[in-house]
C-alpha cells in the first residue's frame, strides 16, 4: 500500500489515512480539530455553556435583586463589573442566568425538530406514495410561512412563556428538517446496496436502521446545526416582543426589551445582551460550517 495519505470512499465514506483505517466520525473529528475557526467557535461555545450551567455558583449577585440607588451603573462600577440594569440588578449575574434560558429556548426546538423531523422524513421518503404526499403537503403548509411570522403567530395564540416558546419554535423547525430527511431518504433508498439488502430478505426495520439512517443522519445533523443560531435569534426576538420568557426571569431577548429605553442614558450596558446573542449565534454558525466542511469527505 502506498505510504502517502489516501482516502477511499465507501458507502459510509470510511477514510483510510496513512495506511490505517479510521472510522468516518473519527475522521470528521480529526478535520474539525484542524480548522482554526471551528476550534475558536467551539471553545467559545463551551465557555458560554459552562457559564450558563454554572451560573448558580459563579454569579456574583442575585440576578433578581435590584437597587434603585444603583440603577444603570456603568461598566466597571464596583461591585458590579458589567454595571447594572434599569432596576439596579447586576448585569453580569443576569447575563449568566440569561444564558440558561436563551440556550434552552434555542437548542430544545432544534433537538425536537431533529428527532421528530428525521422520523417523519424517513417514513415519508421510504414509504412514498400516499404517505409521502400527506406528510410532505402538511409540512409545506407550515414551510410556506416565513419563520418569524409563523413563530409570532403561534406564540401569540399560545401566550407568553418558555414552554409555549419551545412549542412554537419546534413547529417552525420540524418542517425544515422533514424536507431534508425526506430528500436524503429518497436518494439513498434507490442505491444498489439498499436494493441488495431488500433482496436478501432484510426487514424494513433493519434496512432503515443499518442502511438508511446510517447514511442520512450526517446531512440532517449538519442542516440541524445550521438552524441553532436562527432558533436562538427567534427565541430572543419572541422574548423581546413579550411573547417569550416573562419577567422577572433573566433572558437575553427580554433584557434587550427592558433596557431599550436606557440606551440614551447608558449605551454600553443595554448593548451587552445583544452582544451575547451575536457571539453565541455567530459561534454556532461557524461551528456548523466547520462540521459541514469536515463531513464532506471525497475520494
Amino acid at each position: 500500500m502506498d505510504s502517502g495519505v489516501s482516502v477511499v470512499t465507501l458507502p459510509r465514506e470510511t477514510a483510510v489515512l496513512a495506511g490505517s483505517p479510521m472510522s468516518y466520525w473519527r475522521t470528521v473529528a480529526w478535520r474539525l480539530a484542524r480548522d482554526p475557526a471551528t476550534v475558536v467557535a467551539g471553545t467559545l461555545l463551551v465557555l458560554i455553556v459552562l457559564s450558563a450551567v454554572l451560573a448558580p455558583w459563579i454569579a456574583p449577585h442575585d440576578p433578581n435583586a435590584g437597587s434603585i440607588r444603583l440603577r444603570l451603573a456603568p461598566v466597571g462600577a464596583p461591585p458590579h463589573v458589567l454595571g447594572t440594569d434599569e432596576q439596579g440588578r447586576d448585569m453580569l449575574s443576569r447575563l449568566l442566568w440569561g444564558g440558561r434560558m436563551t440556550l434552552i429556548a434555542g437548542l430544545t426546538p432544534v433537538v425536537v425538530a431533529f428527532l421528530l423531523g428525521t422520523a417523519l422524513g424517513v417514513v415519508a421518503g421510504y414509504a412514498g406514495g400516499l404517505t409521502n404526499m400527506l406528510v410532505m403537503r402538511t409540512m409545506d403548509i407550515f414551510y410556506a410561512f416565513p419563520a418569524v411570522l409563523l413563530a409570532i403567530a403561534i406564540s401569540g395564540s399560545l401566550g407568553p412563556g418558555l414552554f409555549n416558546t419551545l412549542i412554537s419554535l419546534s413547529i417552525v423547525f420540524v418542517p425544515r428538517v422533514v424536507r431534508v430527511a425526506e430528500s436524503a431518504t429518497v436518494q439513498v433508498k434507490g442505491l444498489e446496496y439498499v436494493a441488495a439488502a431488500r433482496a436478501s430478505g432484510a426487514g424494513v426495520t433493519q434496512i432503515l436502521r443499518h442502511h438508511l439512517l446510517a447514511n442520512i443522519l450526517g446531512p440532517i445533523l449538519v442542516f440541524s446545526s445550521t438552524q441553532v443560531s436562527l432558533s436562538i435569534i427567534l427565541a430572543a426576538g419572541l422574548s423581546f416582543l413579550g411573547l417569550g420568557v416573562t419577567p422577572p426571569a433573566a433572558e437575553w431577548g427580554l433584557m434587550l426589551n427592558t433596557l431599550r429605553q436606557s440606551i440614551y442614558v447608558n449605551a454600553v450596558v443595554p448593548a451587552l445582551p445583544g452582544l451575547a446573542i451575536f457571539l453565541t449565534s455567530m459561534a454556532f454558525n461557524l461551528l456548523s460550517d466547520g462540521l459541514r466542511d469536515a463531513m464532506e469527505l471525497r475520494g
